[in-house]
């Protein structure tokens, strides 16, 4: 395996800064079976590498109004703390949990575990089982007019709406299909790994390299050599190497770009808009906040109005939504004593030649104000580390076409239909994994991607 960086993971990775610790990019972790999957399959314990536990809780919420509570791993909890604190009924609560859970019963065996791009998908039980309940996925409005419909609080609808987020696109344009988020979180758990997310990157590789695999970094593939319709091999660091099959975990847009420039380009793949990116500060924080859990969320007051600015204005809001991530709640050591290690991100348009040095200043100075509001303390006094990751460094270090975050974004009904396939249609030994094709972005649906990827080569 060859990765250009000097460390496995792309966005899944982590660093030091003044003896605090952060993962790098991926927060929140779910489905963890597809990862136990894996080391079932090559014959191992997963106990053996990896370990994690379930959350008590998912997130703790702050609003602009003042409002703030814990949102409970339960549903039943979390409905009646809803009602609790936002005056929404519990079993408003419950049926939107519920509706989740069918739209991810309709789509699992028929969309996430197989491929969109191949005849027998469509032909087969599952399938069959999929199109009778095709309409359970409502498909024809937005998550936001879905949500809005259910709920009388608009701070519930706020709530439900963010998990438009978790694949980089826009509750008032990606349809309700996308209301089966929240399936993953509360009807099947979120979880927290032991040492940082960056141990589901460690725990893999240690697997892999167990089973053979060499990894080489450092190491760019600078070009993919074909001949006719095959790939004859990869250049890299300038040398010629011969493969039989090659598999691709590079965002396709920059696969095709980059590495075969001269090939015939998938436009109408390539050129769809991209989903969000994001902007993130790592501060090292000198005190330690009890109001604060792993995950938090400080709402804007105006959800629409951010939305409008990172997909329409392509900028970011002056009130953005600001997400705070702190695993030394739960990995003491990620921190010195006394201490957190802050991840804060806000979600940012992909790159599009914006000046990032102007408005990552003007972010930062906007996420203290409004931090420093909520929590009654100058955090700005606080931090003594600091590191910063905006879309241009996304886009080089993961080579993530525009730095988005998740590829394609999901602003249309047939979004999932216009990623690309994980095989080539030039090519018969060029497959790909990864965030970029299909099923999408995110931990639990990369690792389907490669699952179906892997199913297709054998």
């Amino acid at each position: 395996m060859y990765e250009g960086n000097a460390y496995p993971g792309g966005k899944l990775s982590s660093f030091e800064r003044n003896g605090y610790r952060f993962d790098a990019g991926p927060s929140l972790f779910t489905m963890p079976q597809l990862v136990d999957d894996l080391f079932m399959l090559a014959g191992k314990n997963p106990s053996d590498y990896f370990h994690y536990q379930k959350l008590p809780e998912i997130c703790r919420y702050f609003y602009e109004d003042g409002t703030r509570f814990i949102a409970d791993a339960e549903p039943e909890a979390l409905a009646r703390t809803i009602e609790k604190y936002l005056g929404e009924p519990a079993e408003n609560v419950l049926a939107h949990l519920k509706e989740s859970a069918v739209k991810y019963e309709v789509t699992e065996k028929l969309f996430l575990h197989r491929s969109l791009h191949r005849l027998g998908t469509y032909f087969n039980r599952d399938a069959l089982k999929g199109y009778r309940n095709l309409h359970k996925l409502d498909a024809f409005r937005s998550m936001s007019a879905a949500n809005a419909s259910r709920f009388s609080d608009p701070r519930v609808v706020q709530l439900f709406n963010r998990y438009a987020t978790y694949n980089g696109s826009d509750p008032y344009q990606t349809p309700a299909t996308m209301n089966i988020i929240p399936h993953l979180e509360y009807n099947i758990g979120a979880f927290f790994p032991k040492g940082g997310m960056v141990s589901i990157t460690e725990s893999l590789v240690k697997l892999a390299e167990d089973l053979g695999v060499t990894f080489h970094y450092t190491s760019k593939v600078e070009k993919l050599l074909t001949t006719s319709n095959r790939i004859s091999g990869v250049t890299v660091n300038g040398r010629n190497l011969d493969y039989d099959l090659v598999i691709s975990n590079m965002d396709v847009v920059n696969t095709f770009r980059k590495l075969l420039p001269e090939a015939r380009q998938p436009e109408r793949v390539l050129r769809q808009p991209k989903s969000s990116s994001a902007l993130i500060f790592y501060w090292g924080i000198k005190k330690q906040f009890s109001e604060l859990g792993l995950h938090n969320i400080f709402f804007s007051r105006d959800y629409p109005t951010e939305f409008r600015y990172i997909f329409q204005e392509k900028t970011i809001h002056h009130d953005p939504t600001v997400y705070v991530n702190i695993t030394s709640k739960y990995e003491p050591g990620d921190a010195p004593a006394g201490c957190e290690n802050w991840f804060v991100m806000v979600n940012a348009p992909a790159n599009d030649g914006q000046d990032w040095d102007a408005l990552i200043a003007e972010t930062r100075k906007n996420i203290l104000t409004k931090l420093s509001r909520q929590l009654g303390e100058d955090i700005e006094n606080l931090i003594e580390a600091e590191d910063t990751l905006d879309p241009r460094l996304i886009e080089s270090r993961t080579s993530s076409s525009q730095g988005a975050l998740y590829g394609n974004s999901s602003n249309n009904r047939f979004a999932a239909f216009l990623r690309h396939a994980n095989f080539s249609r030039q090519f018969d030994n060029l497959y790909f994994v990864g965030g970029s094709v299909h099923p999408g972005g995110g931990v639990p649906l990369c690792l389907l991607s490669a699952k179906i990827a892997v199913d297709m080569v054998n």
